[in-house]
C-alpha cells in the first residue's frame, strides 16, 4: 500500500472533533441542551492548553469527564478549544479545554458517542479506564457565573444542580447516575477512527 500523504487519518480526526465543536455551538445558539440530550465530555487534563483548577488536575492526573446537563456557565465555543464553568462539589470551577485534548464525546440520550484517537503529544499515557466519582470540593472562587432561569421540562438539562466528574481512578468512591447506566446500552452508537480505517 502506498503512503498516505494526504494525512487521510488526521483530516478524520479533526472532522470527528469538529462535531463536538459544533454541538457545543448548538447548546450556545439555543440558550440550553434541546430535549434529554446531555454531554460527557472526557479530556486529558495535561494537555497543553488546557486550563483546570489546581485541586482538580491533582485529583485527575490523567483525564476526567465532565458532564454538561443540568447547571453550567460562561459556556463558549472557540475554534480550537471550547470553556464552561461547572460546579464541583458545590463549588464553581472554570474549564480551558482545546478540542485536542478530548479524548471521549457521549450524548447517553440517544447513545451516541465519538471516541479519539491519543493525541501524538500523549501517546506514552494510559488513560484507557475511567469510573464515576464525586468531585473534591475547593476553596477557590470560580470565574463570573451565567445560570439561565428559563423553566424547563422534566428531562430537559438546563438549571438543575450538577455535580459529577469522572476519573480514571479506580481508588476513589464509585457513584453511579442512570446516565451512565446508558452508557452499557447495547444500542450505544460508538464512532472511533477504526471505523474508517480499511479492514
Amino acid at each position: 500500500m502506498s503512503q498516505d500523504l494526504m494525512n487521510y487519518e488526521q483530516m478524520t480526526q479533526l472532522a470527528l472533533r469538529g462535531v463536538v465543536r459544533d454541538a457545543i455551538r448548538r447548546v450556545i445558539r439555543e440558550d440550553g441542551l434541546p430535549g434529554a440530550h446531555h454531554f460527557y465530555i472526557t479530556f486529558l487534563t495535561r494537555y497543553p492548553g488546557v486550563e483546570i483548577d489546581d485541586s482538580l488536575a491533582g485529583k485527575y492526573p490523567e483525564e476526567i469527564t465532565i458532564v454538561l446537563e443540568h447547571q453550567f456557565w460562561d459556556l463558549n465555543a472557540h475554534a480550537d478549544e471550547f470553556e464552561v464553568t461547572l460546579k464541583f462539589g458545590g463549588i464553581p470551577k472554570y474549564l480551558k479545554v482545546p478540542y485536542h485534548a478530548v479524548t471521549r464525546f457521549h450524548d447517553p440520550s440517544v447513545g451516541f458517542a465519538l471516541q479519539f484517537d491519543t493525541p501524538v503529544e500523549m501517546d506514552t499515557e494510559d488513560t484507557s479506564t475511567v469510573a464515576q466519582i464525586t468531585p473534591k470540593p475547593s476553596t477557590k472562587p470560580a470565574l463570573k457565573t451565567k445560570n439561565t432561569t428559563k423553566p424547563t421540562a422534566i428531562g430537559e438539562a438546563k438549571t438543575k444542580p450538577a455535580d459529577s466528574a469522572v476519573s480514571k481512578s479506580g481508588k476513589d468512591k464509585v457513584d453511579k447516575t442512570p446516565a451512565d447506566e446508558g452508557e452499557k446500552d447495547s444500542t450505544e452508537k460508538v464512532v472511533s477512527l477504526d471505523s474508517f480505517r480499511k479492514k
